[in-house]
């Protein structure tokens, strides 16, 4: 069994050698968006309209693919700007999120992007890789029920609004979205301004786009 398990990982990295995806390999990142900074809402007198209009700005990052890739409806993540399943075609696997036996997240991603010798693109990389729980998806729902969804603590990982706060602001993998390497739209922003502007989301009330 463990042989078995060895050539599926050799068999993984070959695939993902030769058969990775134009999304992934040959598409030129597209140029970097913005993102509003929490000052541009001050003039919204009404704080539950300000607190739903600062969600609608960090929206722009949640429904990013930067995001959305790891935050798939299905067991199988999705891979690069045009969101296309992944291949080689890994599953969700443990409750981690970390790819089943013999084809886990590691088994190509390493802790850090990896270019490719011929600049078109990247395999990339991070200490903790793996996809958000299922109950964490949010891919092709609209922004308000995403909105929800965060503020759900069955549905968010348990996590109060501090915590959310803290996982958008600091958290290294989140982190990622910012840096996603050679071929990658880095999603809007910094992540410093998406820390910003959960902070003040949370302080208006942590309301929701209609």
């Amino acid at each position: 069994m463990k042989l078995q398990l060895q050539h599926l990982g050799l068999a993984a990295l070959a695939i993902a050698a030769v058969a990775l995806p134009a999304a992934v390999i040959a598409r030129q990142s597209a140029a970097p968006v913005g993102l509003q900074p929490v000052s541009a809402f001050a003039g919204i007198a009404d704080p539950a309209a300000r607190s739903a209009a600062i969600f609608t700005e960090m929206g722009k990052v949640l429904t990013h693919p930067r995001c959305l890739n790891c935050h798939p409806r299905t067991d199988r993540p999705r891979q690069g700007d045009a969101m296309a399943l992944h291949n080689p075609p890994v599953v969700r696997g443990n409750a981690k999120g970390e790819g089943a036996p013999g084809l886990q997240c590691s088994t190509c991603h390493g802790p850090r992007n990896v270019a490719f010798a011929n600049g078109t693109g990247s395999i990339p990389g991070h200490p903790l890789w793996h996809l958000a729980p299922i109950e964490m998806a949010w891919q092709g729902k609209s922004l308000r029920e995403i909105c929800e969804q965060l503020k759900d603590r069955r549905r968010n990982g348990g996590k109060t609004l501090a915590q959310i706060h803290e996982h958008n602001a600091n958290d290294t993998l989140v982190g990622w979205g910012w840096n996603p390497g050679p071929g990658r739209t880095p999603a809007p922003g910094t992540q410093a301004q998406f820390g910003a502007l959960t902070k003040a989301w949370i302080d208006t009330g942590a309301k929701c786009p209609t």
